[in-house]
């Protein structure tokens, strides 16, 4: 999945087993309720704009429509990642879903700090980088956001490898999934590790929270 370049029907059939994964171990509720956490402990607005990062093939941004919808929120968003392959394919996927904006940008290409947002969400997006390319992220997220932003992502345990590696092997058939899967997990952080990143990138308002399926609600304040 770190191979921009990746199209067809690989990355469709991907993109499609990793949205029945998301949905199985009831991950995809954890960003949800990030955002809502951050939008209650805001200034009320009347309006809402949120930039999902490593959007993929925008189910989360469905996800988060659908959420938004029903607790009467105005929330345009806007899906955004750097291959321009499965932003094409998110276009195709999502066209039921209304008020977003489908942008090609990679989070350190300066363009992406043209237009300050309320809010970032990052689901299962973090664990694709080095802790020191996460510092520069983040300080990229500071300027970004005006609010704050939500990672949704693996928490790295011996546990939640075998599993995944057990449940991909079984129902699987895209050889990217088989690999990252699991991969993804050994990838991940600890509440340690994500505690000192925080510090090195001077961001303290910050609450990390273990969910279900091994994940992390984390919620960062600017």
């Amino acid at each position: 999945m770190d191979d921009l370049d990746c199209s067809g029907p690989v990355l469709e059939q991907t993109l499609r087993e990793l949205k029945i994964i998301n949905r199985w171990l009831g991950g995809n509720q954890v960003t949800n309720w990030g955002l809502k956490s951050l939008i209650q402990a805001a200034a009320p607005q009347a309006r809402y704009q949120v930039v999902d990062l490593g959007c993929g093939g925008g189910d989360m941004v469905a996800v988060m429509a659908t959420w938004a919808k029903k607790h009467k929120l105005s929330i345009q968003f806007i899906g955004a990642d750097a291959n321009a392959n499965t932003i094409e394919f998110a276009k195709w996927r999502q066209q039921e879903v209304e008020e977003v904006d489908w942008q090609v940008v990679n989070a350190f290409d300066p363009k992406f700090l043209d237009e300050q947002v309320d809010l970032v969400t990052c689901t299962l997006f973090t664990h694709h980088f080095t802790d020191e390319e996460l510092i520069q992220l983040f300080l990229v997220l500071k300027k970004k956001a005006r609010i704050g932003f939500v990672i949704n992502d693996l928490h790295r345990h011996p546990l939640a490898y075998y599993t995944i590696k057990w449940l991909t092997a079984w129902f699987s058939k895209s050889p990217m999934v088989q690999n990252d899967a699991p991969l993804s997990v050994l990838r991940s952080f600890t509440r340690k590790e994500w505690r000192v990143i925080f510090h090195q990138a001077g961001l303290h308002k910050t609450k990390i929270q273990w969910r279900w399926a091994f994940r992390w609600q984390i919620e960062v304040t600017i």
